[in-house]
C-alpha cells in the first residue's frame, strides 16, 4: 500500500474549543518551542520492533510511515461560546496560567467560528456563538463553507476535523433514515431534527469536503451505515467514538487479565466525579445515556458469558457519573471489582484513579489527527478499525453482526500491525 509524503500544512479544525481542545493546542504550541513534551502520545514516543532486510530494529511511528510534524499543524475551531483559545483555556482551569502565557499570542489568534447547535441535544449549555440555520441541510452546508474558507485563508493542503465538543443526548440509529446516504440527505433536507443531530451535520460536511472526521464523544454521528458508505465513496477515513482516557482505559486493560487467568466476575461497579463542562452536560440524564452505553460496552466482548458461562454468567456492571464542580477537570474514578477464583472463593480489586481528563485526552487528539491523515494518504477510507485503541466504543459493522474489539492489548497490536503494513515493514513485536 502506498503512503504519500505529507505536502504542505495540515489543518486541524476542532468542534468545541473547550478544555480538551485548548489543552491539546497549548501542548502542541509549547512543544514547538521546546517548552513542554508531548507525553502520552504514541506517535511521538512509542517504538515498534520491525524487521528490515533481515535485521530487527526499533522504530518510531514517524520512521515507519510519513507523519506530519508538529510545526505543520494549523488550528481552527467552532464553538458555541465566542471566547478565543486563550480565554477558553483560562476558564477551563486545566493548565497553569504561566504556561498559557508562553503561547498567549498564538492562542488569542484562534477565534472560534459560529457553531451549528441544537439545544435539544445538549440542554445544559447555552452559547452566544451559534449559526442561524433554517434546517439540517443548511447546517451542513454552512459547515462546508467554513471548511472551504479555512482552507483558502490558511493555505493548508489537507484538513482533519476533530470533535471535542460535548456529548449529545442518545440517538438510536434507524436504518430507514441512517442506512443509506440518500435517506440521510433527504432527512437533513426535511429538517428531521429527531433523527439528525448537529454532530451528524459536522460528519457529513467534513466527508463531503474530503476531510477525515474523528468523533471524540459518544455521539451517534459515526454509528450509521450512511456515513460509512459516504466515507468510502469520498475516499475519506473516519474514526470514533469517545476518547478512551481514564477509567475505561484501565477497564479495557484489566478485564483481559481476568479473562486470561480464567477468573470469574460477579460484578464491576464504576463511579466517577468530575466538575468541568463535560460533567455539567452529563448531569442531564439524556446525555448521560450516550456516555453510559459507551462505557458499559467495554466488558461485553472481553468477559463474554456465551464463551464462558461458568465465569461470566449474569455479572452486574454499573457505571455512574456525578457532577461535582470543585474538581473541575480533575476527574476521580473508583472501581470495585468482585471476582472469584479456585473453588469459587471471592476476591476483590479496588482502583481509585485520580486523573486529569484533558491531560489524558490531549495526546489522543494528536495521535488521531496524525494517524488518520496518514491513513488517508495511504488510500484508506471508511471507518478505521485500527484506531480502535483510542476509543471507548471502537467502530464495527453491526449490520453484519460483527463483534467490536474492546481488548486493549489486541487493539494495540492491531494499531501497530496496520502502521507496519502501511509502511511496508514486517511486525516482529509481541504485546
Amino acid at each position: 500500500m502506498g503512503n504519500k509524503e505529507p505536502q504542505g500544512k495540515l489543518g486541524v479544525m476542532i468542534v468545541g474549543l473547550g478544555a480538551v481542545a485548548t489543552t491539546f493546542i497549548t501542548g502542541v504550541l509549547r512543544a514547538r518551542k521546546n517548552l513542554s513534551n508531548p507525553i502520552g502520545s504514541l506517535t511521538q514516543y512509542d517504538k515498534i520492533r520491525v524487521t528490515e532486510n533481515g535485521e530487527e530494529k526499533y522504530l518510531g511511528y514517524k520512521d515507519i510511515i510519513p507523519l506530519s510534524g508538529l510545526d505543520d499543524l494549523v488550528f481552527g475551531a467552532w464553538d458555541i461560546f465566542s471566547d478565543n483559545a486563550f480565554q477558553s483555556a483560562i476558564k477551563a482551569k486545566v493548565l497553569h496560567p504561566e504556561e498559557l502565557k508562553t503561547v498567549e499570542n498564538e492562542l488569542k489568534s484562534i477565534h472560534p467560528m459560529k457553531a451549528v447547535f441544537d439545544n435539544e441535544y445538549v440542554s445544559r449549555l447555552h452559547g452566544d456563538n451559534v449559526k442561524a440555520s433554517s434546517n439540517r441541510w443548511d447546517m451542513a452546508n454552512q459547515i462546508r463553507e467554513d471548511i472551504r474558507n479555512f482552507r483558502k485563508k490558511t493555505g493548508v493542503s489537507r484538513i482533519v476535523v476533530l470533535w471535542t465538543a460535548s456529548t449529545e443526548k442518545y440517538l438510536k440509529p434507524d436504518l430507514k433514515i441512517h442506512g443509506e446516504i440518500e435517506f440521510l440527505e433527504n432527512a437533513m433536507k426535511a429538517d428531521d431534527r429527531m433523527n439528525i443531530s448537529p454532530s451528524m451535520c459536522y460528519a457529513y460536511a467534513s466527508i463531503a469536503e474530503g476531510c477525515p472526521f474523528i468523533m471524540g464523544a459518544p455521539n451517534t454521528a459515526l454509528d450509521i451505515p450512511a456515513i460509512w458508505k459516504f466515507a468510502e465513496k469520498m475516499s475519506v477515513p473516519v474514526a470514533g467514538k469517545d476518547f478512551k482516557t481514564g477509567q475505561t482505559l484501565v477497564k479495557s486493560g484489566l478485564a483481559p487479565i481476568i479473562a486470561m487467568r480464567c477468573l470469574g466476575l460477579s460484578g464491576w461497579f464504576s463511579t466517577n466525579i468530575l466538575g468541568n463542562r463535560d460533567g455539567l452536560v452529563l448531569d442531564e440524564p439524556d446525555n448521560f445515556k450516550s456516555k453510559e452505553i459507551s462505557k458499559l460496552s467495554t466488558l461485553e466482548t472481553i468477559l463474554d458469558p456465551k464463551l464462558q458461562p461458568n465465569l461470566y454468567n449474569d455479572y452486574c456492571h454499573e457505571v455512574k457519573i456525578n457532577f461535582y464542580p470543585p474538581r473541575n477537570d480533575n476527574k476521580e474514578s473508583w472501581d470495585n471489582i468482585d471476582i472469584f477464583g479456585w473453588m469459587g472463593y471471592p476476591m476483590q480489586i479496588k482502583i481509585n484513579f485520580l486523573c486529569r481528563d484533558s491531560i489524558l485526552a490531549a495526546p489522543l487528539c494528536l495521535d488521531l489527527v496524525l494517524l488518520i491523515d496518514a491513513a488517508q494518504r495511504a488510500g484508506k477510507s471508511g471507518f478505521q478499525k485500527f484506531l480502535g485503541f483510542f476509543f471507548k466504543s471502537p467502530m464495527y459493522d453491526y449490520t453484519k453482526n460483527e463483534i467490536p474489539d474492546n481488548n486493549l492489548y489486541t487493539q494495540y497490536m492491531s494499531l501497530r500491525k496496520t502502521i507496519c503494513e502501511m509502511g511496508g515493514y514486517h511486525l516482529t513485536d509481541h504485546c
